[in-house]
């Protein structure tokens, strides 16, 4: 698995200082590490108390951090998953990983290291310790898998010789000695302040098939290597959150796994992941719908931007790569047209043309995100709808049916992200599907509501509301 070079070169400019001034939220109260298959994942899930974290009975299955929040005894604390450390390995993938773990590290309280009592204290586990009390942080040694109560298996206490203390007996499976090990961490917590979490931070999930350039993205937007990138399709197997905060707002970046077509996910691992994204996009403000400008739009993009637009959320078209693409004049418009054609269910997402790898218009997302997440918030007064509604109804009259015509009482706004409209009516069996975009379209040309689909709701006289 070969990372590419120009990616790297990239990732350490972006590192020496192409995000001066932004401010990015990495503390951490407690870090999970050790090498591979020990659990890890398992444990993260255990203690934050649900199934964020992947957990597959094969190793490397983690490989970015993995951030979660808990509390423990009334003290909130964030919690971080890592990949596991090979501490000498020669793969690209597992040599990241590597690095992935070194800055939970740098940026942890305190760091359980996580052995497993099946395999016993190996070479490796050696290896990791000593790569841990070189940090200087506090460490707490968990020794995990001790799924029988009462009884001690003699090789716990071949871990004393790991020289970290007293280690701590846990089952991730079943959850005995979480309360320990979390007890053993409490102490090395900072005081909780009184801070509370920001509500103007915008959930931006970034989606798309895979290997469409997300987590170069991710990595350009936060000037650090936050995600892990390759040339290899699959690479990022969770959802990974990733605080950004600059001069235009506070951002939070969900970076997600590519979906592919259902006949293509055989793999356990990747149908988590697929389901990963699909959450990621219901707890989203914005979504990023990411294409290739190369390959133009798939139909697996189709079924990805139609998530979004169907989860109601807003979206901005992102081409990447362009600077990929030999152009002359009308390049550009001609790339606008075939994807308002193929998404043409959609055609309320402005477009962005850009190139995750050398920067080209990526500070434009940071407008275009505000700009739709303002649009989707958007509350228009019953008065104002029904002058609009008013006037369309004089432009274009209320289709009939046998001799019998529509007739629209009035028009309500009940909802926002989405804009949700109720329209009163005296039969709904008359209020056509072309009149309801007609409508739709009337209201767009006078109030915008750009990037955001809209919900329309027809009742009719007398009916009760559901």
């Amino acid at each position: 698995m070969q990372i590419l070079t120009e990616q790297k070169a990239e990732l350490d400019a972006l590192i020496n200082g192409y995000s001066a001034g932004a401010v990015l939220r990495h503390g951490v109260d407690c870090v999970l590490l050790g090498r591979p298959n020990v659990g890890k994942s398992m444990l993260f899930n255990k203690i934050i108390g649900r199934r964020l974290s992947i957990v597959e009975d094969t190793p490397g299955v983690t490989r970015d951090r993995i951030y979660g929040e808990s509390d423990w005894n009334g003290r909130k604390f964030t919690l971080v998953d890592t990949g596991g450390i090979e501490p000498n390995t020669d793969n690209q993938i597992l040599a990241f990983m590597r690095q992935q773990a070194q800055i939970a590290i740098d940026n942890a309280t305190v760091i359980v290291l996580v052995t497993d009592i099946k395999t016993g204290m190996t070479a490796a586990d050696q290896e990791v310790a000593g790569m841990l009390q070189r940090s200087k942080k506090p460490i707490v040694l968990a020794v995990n898998k001790m799924d029988s109560t009462g009884v001690t298996d003699p090789e716990f206490y071949e871990f004393y010789n790991l020289g970290l203390g007293d280690p701590i007996a846990v089952s991730a499976v079943h959850g005995h000695g979480t309360g320990d090990l979390l007890d053993a961490c409490l102490q090395y917590f900072p005081p909780e302040t009184d801070e509370e979490e920001d509500s103007d931070v915008v959930q931006v999930a970034i989606i798309g098939k895979p290997n469409v350039g997300k987590s170069s993205l991710t990595n350009r937007i936060l000037g650090e290597q936050r995600v892990i990138v390759s040339d290899v399709a699959g690479t990022t197997r969770d959802a990974i959150d990733s605080y950004f905060e600059n001069a235009t707002g506070k951002y939070n970046f969900i970076d997600t796994a590519g979906m592919r077509k259902k006949s293509k996910v055989d793999d356990a691992i990747e149908k988590y992941s697929v389901l990963r994204a699909t959450m990621a996009i219901e707890r989203s403000d914005v979504c990023l719908i990411m294409i290739d400008a190369q390959d133009g739009v798939t139909e697996q993009d189709t079924k990805v931007a139609g998530l979004a637009h169907d989860a109601g959320k807003a979206c901005i078209i992102v081409v990447n790569k362009w600077d990929l693409v030999e152009k002359d004049g009308k390049t550009m418009d001609r790339m606008r047209e075939d994807i308002r054609r193929d998404l043409s269910y959609m055609p309320y997402a402005p477009i962005v043309f850009i190139s995750a790898m050398t920067g080209q218009r990526v500070s434009r997302l940071f407008e275009l995100i505000n700009y739709v997440r303002e649009q989707a918030s958007m509350r228009i007064t019953t008065g104002m709808l029904n002058s609009v509604l008013a006037d369309a109804q004089t432009r274009v009259q209320p289709p009939t049916d046998k001799g019998r015509r529509l007739k629209i009482y009035y028009m309500t706004q009940v909802g926002i992200r989405p804009p949700h409209f109720v329209v009163f009516c005296n039969d709904k069996k008359l209020f056509h599907f072309s009149y309801r975009r007609y409508l739709e379209n009337q209201i767009r040309s006078v109030f915008g509501l750009e990037g955001t689909p809209i919900i329309m709701t027809v009742r009719q006289k007398g009916e009760e509301d559901s």
